[in-house]
């Protein structure tokens, strides 16, 4: 699939995969600067600020584009891009916090409870699930 070269205001093309990657980014930092706090104490926002678009563009590019059903089955694929998510987020928080793997691995998995909890809830808010 090409990305689109025209942009109409009903979405598509490099606007909307654009805007949705900052608001990944955003949802990322919010729930990691959570996570970290509730783990580590007292953070530096832009820590999290600095982690998040790994995360965010490891999965909207694998989503997008990396695993189309040709490839793997849905359900694999979808298992897949979680796994690969998490590996990323683990590498970045490690390097950007400076912490250790038995450390990192802890707060990655602390980073997607709070990232699954509050996405459930504010889809449920918002009806899309």
């Amino acid at each position: 699939m090409l990305l689109q070269s025209s942009v109409d205001i009903t979405g598509g093309g490099l606007l909307a995969l654009f805007v949705t990657f900052l608001l990944a980014t955003l949802f990322y930092a919010i729930t990691l600067h959570l996570a970290a706090t509730f783990f580590i104490g007292d953070v530096p926002s832009q820590r999290a600020a600095t982690v998040a678009p790994v995360p965010a563009i490891v999965s909207l590019l694998l989503q997008q584009y990396g695993l189309g059903g040709d490839i793997v089955s849905p359900g694999v694929g979808v298992l897949i891009t979680i796994g690969a998510t998490l590996l990323a987020d683990a590498i970045a928080i490690s390097f950007v916090y400076r912490l250790k793997w038995s450390s990192a691995i802890p707060l990655t998995l602390l980073h997607f409870t709070f990232a699954a909890v509050l996405g459930v809830s504010l889809g449920n808010i918002f009806g899309i699930l």
